[in-house]
Order: structure tokens, then sequence, then C-alpha cells
């Protein structure tokens, strides 16, 4: 298995968890909102904010998708490197509202520095070398030959 095999496989499980966890966030916000980590959470009307949380983690994931499919690799590597801002915001937040400091960590830590470790990962790969033939090698040269012999020495 080659690195690239393992950052797509990487980059395709993150996409499609945050997609799994805003999907949550629509359908179930209250049960998934008790596993955020805060000591309270929005009720009645103020379950909007949690639809909002589900809209943006889709997003996120969508974002992942789209890059990873259309082969932009390098840009995947930097908004993935951005998109680390979330879960470490999210640990933050936990922190600072006294909420459960095995969750901050545990969850929200570990997947920033998932997310992190995958961009990382992104933006270390080179591109696979060319198998067309060059251009300078001696078949080529050969091939190239003009109507003019001076032009061929």
């Amino acid at each position: 298995m080659t690195w690239k095999n393992v950052t797509t496989a990487l980059a395709v499980i993150g996409g499609a968890f945050i997609i799994y966890v805003g999907l949550s966030y629509l359908f179930a916000p209250q049960t998934t909102a008790s596993g955020f980590g805060l000591p309270t959470w929005p009720q009645q009307d103020g379950k909007a904010f949690l639809a909002v949380k589900g809209v943006r983690d889709i997003a996120t994931g969508l974002v992942i998708f789209a890059l990873l499919l259309t082969g932009h690799r390098k840009a995947l590597g930097w908004a993935m490197l951005a998109i680390t801002f979330v879960p470490a915001g999210d640990m933050v937040v936990v922190l600072s509202n006294d909420g459960s400091a095995g969750t901050a960590y545990g969850v929200h830590g570990f997947t920033a520095a998932a997310v992190a470790v995958t961009a990382g990962l992104l933006l270390r790969e080179r591109p696979a070398p060319s198998s067309a033939p060059t251009t300078a090698g001696p078949a080529a040269r050969r091939t190239s030959r003009t109507a003019d012999p001076a032009l061929n020495r």
C-alpha cells in the first residue's frame, strides 16, 4: 500500500465521518448534541443552532470529497489544514465552557490531530513521474530528422 492510498483512505474516512456527524445533527440534534462535550445545549427553538452545525459539517465533508474526486490533492491538503481549525476550535469551546475534558481532548483534539496529519501527508505527496517518453531520448532524435541534412547533425 502506498502513501497515496493511505492519504486517500484517511481523506475518505474523514469526509464520510463528518458528513455522518452533520446528518446526525440534522436528524437527531438533541441526541447528537449530548455527545459534543458541552454541559448544556440548545433546547426547543435553539435546535436551529444544531442544524447549522449539521450543515457546516456536511459542507466540510463535501469539500473534502470534491477536491479528492477532482484530483486536486495539494488543494485538498491545504483545505484539510484549514479544516483542522474546526475541531481544534470545538475543543477550545468545550474546555472554555466547563465541558467534558475527556470529550474535548478525546474527540475534538484527536480529530484535529488526525485531520492535521492527513493534511501534512497530502501536502508532502509528490506527483507521480510521467510514463510518457521524453523527447530528448535517442528514439525521439531518430524520428525527428528533417529534410535538411544540415539540421540533422
